[in-house]
C-alpha cells in the first residue's frame, strides 16, 4: 500500500472508494457490477411498471442511508460465503453473473453440484486455487431501507494488515465464528483491531449452525465466551445471530430451524441498527486536500469536511499556522450552498489572502483542534521488516505528510490476551503502544473523536511502501512545554569568526575498511590548514555517549541518531565534523543527512570487499564473529547497505591512504 486515502487520508481504502463511486452511480440503474447482461427477474428496477415508477425508485435510492461494514474472523469461518449469499438473496445479481457463478462453482467450487457463493468474492486466481481470501474484496448491495458496502476481509494471520484496511472505514463489523470451533486466535486478533479502530457495533455471526444440528447450547456458549472478550476490549454493542450462510438460514428472514432464537435475521439487524456518529460533536474540521486555483481571480480550498458545519460568514482559523479569516463562500459540486456538514466535499473561499496549503486544516475559530508534534499512539505494524525505534518514516495524517519516527515502544499488546509485553521492536501484524515524534506540528484530534484527524499511516522512506497504520491517543505534554529558544549568535556568525564553512564528512563502510585511518589523516591535513575540526569515531563514542548501546538493529539505529544530533550541534558551532561510523543502514544515513542544510553533508563511502576487510581484521572481530562470539556483526550476520549515491566513493582495497585523503580534500575544497 502506498500513499493515498484510508485511515485518515492514508493508503487504506482505495478499492472501497471505487465501490462507493459504483454504489452511487450504478446501483439501481440497470448497470450492475458486470455492467452488461439482463437483470435478475426479481430486481425491483425491472419490475417497475412505468417511467414514473423507475424515477420514484431512483429518487428513493438516492436518499437511502449508506452503511459500510466488514466481515472478519478466522480462516474458513464462512465470510465469503456469507456475503455471496447476501448478494444472491438481495436480488442484485445479473443473469451473466449467475451463469458465471454456476460455471465457476463447477470448476472451483467446494459444494459439489451446488453453488459456491464464496466465489462471488474470491476473485484472485490464488484465492480460488487455495479456497481462501487474500485481498480485501468490496461489494455493493442494497435493500429497501439501506445501501451497503461490505468488505470481505481475509482470515489468515499473515493478511491481518488487509483486515485493518477494510476496518478503517467501517461503521459495523460482522465477526464470524464457526459453531464447531468456537472462538479462535484470529477471532481475538480481529476483535482487538475492531476495538482499536473504534468500530462500536459488532454482529457476532455464529455460522455453520447446520453442522452442529442447530444446537442452542452451542450457540449460547459461544455467545457467552465472546461477550467476555467484548467486555475486555470495551466493545459495548454486540448482537449475536445464529445462522447458516450456506443454507441461507437467518440471513434475510428468520429461520424456522432455530425456533429458540427470537432475535432479528442478519439483514433485519443491518437494516435497523442505529449507528452513533463516530466523530464527536465539534466545530468545523476541514483538511485541505487541494488548493483550487483555476485562474488568477479565484483561490479556493477544497476538501471533505471531517466534522462540524460551515457557512459563509463563519470565523475560521488555519492550522498549524493559526492564521485567522472569515469564510466568504461555500461551494459544493453544483455551486454555492448555504451550509455544508460532515462528509460533504466542498471548496471554501476566504475573505483574506491567507497562506493555506495542502495538509492544513481549516477549523472553527472558536473551537479549533489541538496542534502538536509528539504523541502517544497505537501502531499496527504491517511490514515484513521490523519497526525499529528511531528509524525515520513518512507519516501521513489526513492530507498532510511529515517526517516522523517512533521514539519509544512503551509496550507491545498481546492481541489474544490483551497483556502488555515489553518490546524493543514490532514485527509483522504486532500492535504496540508508542511515543511518536514528528518534524513538524500537525492539527489533530484523538482517533476516538475523529478518524480523519486521528488516524495515520507510516510510509517507508526508501520504498514508499505503507508499513504501519496507527491511531493517535493524545499529545505528549512535553510537546507543548518545549519551545525553540532564539539565539542571537547563530551558525553563520560562528562560522565567520572561524573563517570557514561548517560541514560534516560522514565516513561509512565495513569494519576494517579504513574509515578511521582516512578520517584521521584528513583531520590532520585540515588542522594544519587552520581549519577547526572535530572527529567523532565509532569506537570512541561508544566509550561514553553511547556506552549503554549494544549492536542489535535497534541499538544501531539509536547509535546513529545520537551521533547525528551531536554532529549537527558541532556544525552549528561552526566546525568541520568528521564522523567515522559503520552506519550500516541507508535509512539512518538518510536521517543523518536530513539534519543538515544542503551542501553541509558529504557522504564518503570507504569501500572494500568483505574478504579484504576480514583479512585485515586488526582487532580480531571478524574471527570472533565467525566463531559466534559476536552476534549481529555487520557483514557476517547483520547486513551492510552500501550507499547508492555517495558524494565520494573511495576504493580502499586498491588506492593508497594518501591518495584517498587527497580525494576527500578535493571534495571539501570544491564545496
Amino acid at each position: 500500500m502506498g500513499q493515498g486515502s484510508g485511515i485518515g487520508d492514508s493508503g487504506l481504502g482505495n478499492t472501497e472508494a471505487k465501490a462507493v463511486a459504483n454504489a452511487e452511480s450504478n446501483a439501481g440503474s440497470g448497470v450492475g457490477e458486470s455492467g452488461l447482461g439482463r437483470s435478475n427477474p426479481q430486481s425491483p428496477v425491472t419490475n417497475a411498471g412505468s417511467t414514473t415508477d423507475i424515477a420514484a425508485y431512483l429518487k428513493n435510492h438516492e436518499t437511502k442511508p449508506l452503511l459500510r461494514f466488514i466481515t472478519c474472523g478466522s480462516v474458513d469461518d464462512g465470510k465469503s460465503t456469507l456475503i455471496g449469499r447476501l448478494l444472491y438473496e438481495s436480488k442484485r445479481l445479473f443473469d451473466d453473473q449467475l451463469s458465471a457463478l454456476e460455471a465457476d462453482s463447477r470448476r472451483h467450487g467446494t459444494q459439489g453440484e451446488g453453488i459456491d457463493y464464496a466465489l462471488l468474492l474470491d476473485g484472485l486466481a490464488a484465492e480460488r486455487e487455495q479456497g481462501i481470501t487474500i485481498d480485501v474484496a468490496y461489494r455493493y448491495f442494497d435493500t429497501d431501507r439501506r445501501k451497503y458496502i461490505v468488505a470481505d476481509c481475509p482470515g489468515h494471520e499473515q493478511y491481518t494488515r488487509n483486515m485493518a484496511t477494510g476496518a478503517s472505514t467501517a461503521d459495523l463489523a460482522v465477526v464470524l465464528v464457526d459453531a464447531r470451533k468456537g472462538l479462535l486466535t484470529q477471532t481475538h486478533r480481529h476483535s482487538y483491531i475492531i476495538s482499536l479502530l473504534g468500530i462500536g457495533q459488532v454482529v457476532l455471526a455464529v455460522n455453520k449452525m447446520d453442522l452442529v444440528g442447530y444446537d442452542q447450547a452451542v450457540f449460547e456458549q459461544i455467545v457467552a465466551d465472546y461477550q467476555a472478550l467484548a467486555a475486555q476490549l470495551g466493545i459495548a454493542n454486540v448482537q449475536a445471530i445464529p445462522l447458516s450462510a450456506l443454507e441461507g438460514q437467518n440471513l434475510s428472514t428468520r429461520s424456522a430451524l432455530m425456533p429458540w432464537y427470537n432475535g432479528p435475521s442478519l439483514i433485519e439487524h443491518l437494516d435497523t441498527v442505529q449507528l452513533s456518529a463516530h466523530d464527536a460533536a465539534s466545530g468545523l474540521r476541514l483538511p485541505v486536500q487541494w488548493v483550487n486555483r483555476p485562474n488568477q481571480d479565484f483561490r479556493g480550498f477544497a476538501g471533505t469536511i471531517a466534522a462540524g458545519q460551515v457557512r459563509a460568514g463563519d470565523a475560521v482559523v488555519v492550522l498549524p499556522s493559526s492564521r485567522r479569516s472569515t469564510v466568504k463562500q461555500v461551494l459544493g459540486p453544483d455551486g454555492p450552498v448555504d451550509v455544508a456538514s460532515t462528509g460533504q466535499a466542498v471548496t471554501l473561499t476566504l475573505d483574506d489572502e491567507v497562506d493555506v496549503s495542502r495538509g492544513d486544516v481549516i477549523a472553527a475559530a472558536g473551537d479549533p483542534p489541538e496542534v502538536a508534534d509528539q504523541f502517544a499512539a497505537h501502531v499496527l505494524w504491517m511490514d515484513d521488516a521490523a519497526l525499529l525505534p528511531g528509524r525515520p518514516y513518512w507519516l501521513q495524517i489526513g492530507s498532510r505528510t511529515v517526517a516522523a519516527n517512533i521514539t519509544e515502544i512503551k509496550h507491545r499488546v498481546d492481541v489474544n490476551t490483551q497483556e502488555r509485553l515489553a518490546a524493543k521492536r514490532l514485527e509483522l501484524n504486532e500492535v504496540g503502544y508508542c511515543n511518536l515524534s514528528l518534524d513538524e506540528p500537525v492539527a489533530f484530534a484523538p482517533y476516538a473523536q475523529n478518524r480523519a484527524l486521528g488516524g495515520f499511516i507510516l510510509i517507508d522512506r526508501q520504498t514508499n511502501a505503507t508499513v504501519a497504520a496507527g491511531t493517535l491517543d493524545f499529545a505528549l505534554r512535553r510537546a507543548g512545554n518545549v519551545h525553540w529558544q532564539h539565539m542571537d549568535v547563530d551558525k553563520a556568525a560562528r562560522a565567520r569568526i572561524k573563517g570557514q564553512q561548517p560541514k560534516v564528512l560522514w565516513f561509512t563502510g565495513l569494519s576494517g575498511a579504513g574509515k578511521s585511518t582516512v578520517a584521521n589523516q584528513v583531520e590532520k591535513r585540515l588542522h594544519a590548514q587552520g581549519v577547526h575540526t572535530f572527529l567523532l569515531d565509532g569506537d570512541n563514542v561508544r566509550h561514553g555517549l553511547n556506552r549503554d548501546l549494544g549492536f542489535t538493529d535497534e541499538d544501531r539505529v539509536e547509535n546513529i541518531r545520537r551521533v547525528a544530533e551531536v554532529a549537527r550541534l558541532m556544525v552549528d558551532a561552526g566546525l568541520v565534523v568528521l564522523v567515522s561510523f559503520i552506519s550500516p543502514f541507508r535509512a539512518e544515513r538518510q536521517m543523518a543527512r536530513e539534519r543538515f542544510e544542503d551542501g553541509e553533508f558529504i557522504e564518503v563511502f570507504v569501500d572494500v570487499p568483505l574478504d579484504v576487510a576480514e583479512a585485515r581484521d586488526v582487532k580480531g572481530l571478524y574471527r570472533k564473529a565467525r566463531a559466534g562470539q559476536i552476534p549481529n556483526f555487520t557483514g557476517i550476520d547483520s547486513p551492510y547497505e552500501a550507499p547508492e549515491t555517495p558524494e565520494l566513493h573511495l576504493h580502499a582495497d586498491r588506492d593508497p591512504v594518501a591518495e584517498m585523503v587527497e580525494q576527500v580534500l578535493r571534495v571539501v575544497d570544491a564545496r
